[in-house]
Order: structure tokens, then C-alpha cells, then sequence
């Protein structure tokens, strides 16, 4: 059985494609490409000529059986179109699927938006949360947001620029219009742009002028004098939810998650305000 290689491949500039990378690529038996007319601009730039074959979300399980077979042959290389395969892309299932069945999994280290983002947004890197994309619904959206509203770790988050100032309008509403957000958009490209500044004022710059190109968010995690929200914060939280119909049970457990109080105490509070 042949050794599977995880491939990063650049997200923009294509010299940032690594010596090793290269290497593996000329030497390999099959590439699995997410996009083959993509990858293909990159193997042509470089003069790989080995065969290539589609691996992405519509056919990873009538792939399988060719790109295990050509294992039994030599080693296959993943790709993603662009940066680390098997972040946020059907490259983590064959991964699982390889190791399941005992193929040696060889990743190498390279580009990726997320970590690319993350150092260069100024925010602290030490511990942090990734996201993946987005939810596309608005509700969806808040109540992930919610979730995280007390971490203190950063978030990072992919997002379509086209969803970016409703994004950053949930970033304001749930976690506050001060809390700091960075706006990385076509990292490693031509126009890479980062937009560093407080939610609200982000939402605002972007609400009639959409950016183009592949987007990532970085946003600072809580304060610690933010972690616990006080009695009346929770009160005027629980009284607009109250007040838009919500019922009392959802309410406080919306409430409680921002907050970082217990359910049955905000319930509670919710019972003597009633």
C-alpha cells in the first residue's frame, strides 16, 4: 500500500508553494485535486506532468475505490484548490478513510488561510478557535455567536464576501460593536487587504461596498471583565427577548449562554420580572 501525502498548495501567490511540496508532486503515482481545471494552473506553472483525477464534495464516494486502488500502486497526492486539504473541504473523510484502513497519511506543512489570517491580524495567537465558514441564516449565525460571546480566545472564521457586512452587522449585535475584528481578504494575492477595527465601525465600511475574493475573519476574544454579565445586563437581555416574543424558557437559555449564568438562574430572574 502506497503513502497518502496532504499537500498544501498556495492560496494565492503561487511561489508560495514549498521545495518539498513540489517534489512529492512530480514523484507521486495520482494526484486527487478538489478542482482539476484549478489545480491544473499550478502543475502546468511548475511542469508536473503527473495524472490527476477529481476528489470533492459531489464524488468523494464514487472516488474512493479509484484513488485506493491507485494506492495499491504507488503513493496519491491531495490537494485542495487552495491551501491545507481536509480544512473546511471533503479532504478530511478520505484522510479518515485512509487511516481506517491502515494507508500511511503523510501530511506536509504549507500555506493556510486561517493561520496566514490569524498572525497577521495582530490579535493574540496563542490559543484560538476556527470556526469554519460561517452559517449562512441569520439566526443560525446568532446563536453561534452567542456561544462563543464569553470565550477569550480568538475566532477565526471563513466567510463569502457577499454575506461579509451581515457577518460583521451579527459580530456587532452579539458580541458587541467594540469588539475588535480583522477583515483579511485575497491573502498572499494582488490586492490582499487587512481591515483591522471595531465591529461596528467594519460594518459600517462594508455595508455598501462588498470586497471581492476569499475572505477570512479574525475576531478578539472577550474581555474578562466581560465574561459574566451583571444582573441588570441579563434583565434588559431577557426583557427585548421577552418583548419580541420569544418564551421565557428560550429566552433564558439565549440569555444564559451569552451571559455565562445558569439557565435556572436566569429563568428565575425571568419568573420574578413576569
Amino acid at each position: 500500500m502506497g503513502t497518502l501525502y496532504i499537500v498544501p498548495t498556495p492560496i494565492g501567490n503561487l511561489e508560495d508553494m514549498t521545495l518539498r511540496a513540489l517534489r512529492v508532486l512530480r514523484e507521486v503515482s495520482l494526484i486527487a485535486a478538489e478542482d482539476t481545471r484549478t489545480s491544473r494552473v499550478l502543475t502546468r506553472h511548475y511542469n508536473i506532468d503527473t495524472p490527476m483525477t477529481s476528489y470533492h464534495e459531489h464524488n468523494k464516494n464514487s472516488k474512493l475505490d479509484e484513488i485506493f486502488a491507485a494506492l495499491t500502486r504507488g503513493d496519491v497526492a491531495l490537494i485542495s484548490d487552495a491551501g491545507t486539504p481536509g480544512i473546511s473541504d471533503p479532504g478530511f473523510e478520505l484522510i479518515a478513510t485512509a487511516i481506517a484502513r491502515g494507508c500511511e497519511v503523510v501530511p506536509l506543512p504549507g500555506a493556510s488561510a486561517l493561520t496566514t489570517a490569524l498572525v497577521g491580524s495582530g490579535m493574540a495567537s496563542d490559543r484560538f478557535i476556527y470556526l469554519g465558514f460561517l452559517p449562512r441564516k441569520a439566526a443560525a449565525l446568532s446563536e453561534m455567536l452567542a456561544a462563543y460571546a464569553g470565550r477569550s480566545e480568538t475566532l477565526v472564521a471563513y466567510e463569502s464576501p457577499y454575506r461579509l457586512s451581515e457577518s460583521l452587522g451579527a459580530i456587532a449585535a452579539v458580541l458587541g460593536a467594540d469588539r475588535r475584528v480583522c477583515v483579511a481578504r485575497e491573502i498572499s494575492k494582488k490586492f490582499e487587504r487587512f481591515y483591522r477595527g471595531a465591529a461596528g465601525e467594519l460594518c459600517e465600511r462594508f455595508a455598501n461596498d462588498s470586497p471581492r475574493g476569499e475572505v477570512t475573519l479574525v475576531i478578539a476574544g472577550a474581555d474578562s471583565s466581560a465574561l459574566i454579565w451583571s444582573e441588570a445586563q441579563v434583565k434588559q437581555a431577557l426583557i427585548e427577548r421577552l418583548e419580541a416574543g420569544e418564551s421565557l424558557s428560550r429566552a433564558a437559555s439565549e440569555v444564559a449562554k451569552r451571559a455565562r449564568w445558569k439557565k435556572n438562574m436566569v429563568y428565575r430572574l425571568g419568573l420574578k420580572e413576569g
